[in-house]
């Protein structure tokens, strides 16, 4: 059984830290680059890594991280290539969770089963942004019988009965989208932001990250000053596009725990 998610949250607020989370597209731009670039990031101050599922019609996601699907795409990457980044990685790695995070049309069609079995040999958790409380019964009675973390998204306009449907089966940590809309486009009131994750961390025993629209160590801290963590995505995919030696991109993950560690 996997307890890298809960382990993780536990140092962090023992030490009284809170926690980074960094979003790389699995394959971008190419499956060796996004290897070297998955196996930095710790050393960089990632706490948690998110690998997105490359697929050809993301709906929630912005032009940034559209674009980042679509290289990987395009350089052969697919949901079992993901899987082995993913297998590679923890052979060097055994402490750092990993959470895959895409769409359920890849999932389905890989075979939810096989996807469980394979994923949970190596990874903590999932996000499927598209799968519905409604209709998660056949992904989530599977990847309990292998303790795969099914982390679900709450947004603003998630209500409280809607989020009650939420955590039912819930794992590891909240994901909260900070804004109503695409990933990497706009920026929340931090006010507002405040009381809502405020709100959701008095209804669930489960730790609250803050994503979408975090662009910079400067709305990182002021995040991480209430968030149990935060979630940078497209301002770092926008880094990769530009970066084959993964210096850049270390540079801004250090910036980023910089930052949350002064909070």
């Amino acid at each position: 059984m996997s307890r890298r998610i809960e382990q993780k949250f536990a140092a962090l607020a023992k030490a009284g830290r809170k926690g980074l989370i960094t979003f790389v597209m699995g394959g971008d731009p190419n499956l060796k680059t996004s290897r070297k670039i998955l196996a930095a990031l710790p050393q960089a101050g990632a706490d948690i890594i998110e690998i997105g599922m490359p697929f050809s019609d993301p709906m929630a996601d912005g032009p940034t991280i559209q674009a980042a699907g679509l290289r990987a795409l395009s350089a052969g990457a697919t949901l079992k290539a993901v899987l082995a980044l993913a297998k590679e990685f923890r052979t060097k790695d055994d402490s750092t969770p990993v959470i895959l995070m895409g769409y359920y049309n890849p999932v389905y069609h890989y075979g939810v089963e096989k996807f469980c079995k394979e994923a949970s040999q190596t990874v903590d958790g999932v996000i499927l942004t598209d799968l519905p409380p409604e209709e998660e019964e056949e992904f989530t009675s599977v990847a309990a019988k292998y303790d795969l973390k099914l982390v679900r998204l709450a947004a603003p306009t998630t209500d409280d009965t809607r989020f009650a449907k939420l955590k039912r089966h819930a794992g590891g940590f909240i994901y909260y989208i900070s804004v109503a809309g695409i990933t990497g486009t706009k920026s929340a009131n931090m006010d507002d932001l405040k009381k809502r994750v405020r709100h959701l961390k008095a209804q669930s025993t489960l730790p609250v990250a803050v994503g979408f629209g975090i662009r910079t160590p400067k709305q990182a801290a002021q995040i991480a000053a209430f968030a149990d963590a935060v979630v940078v995505g497209s301002a770092l995919v926008e880094i990769i596009a530009k970066d084959s030696s993964g210096e850049k991109t270390a540079a801004f993950v250090k910036s980023l725990r910089r930052a949350v560690d002064n909070v």
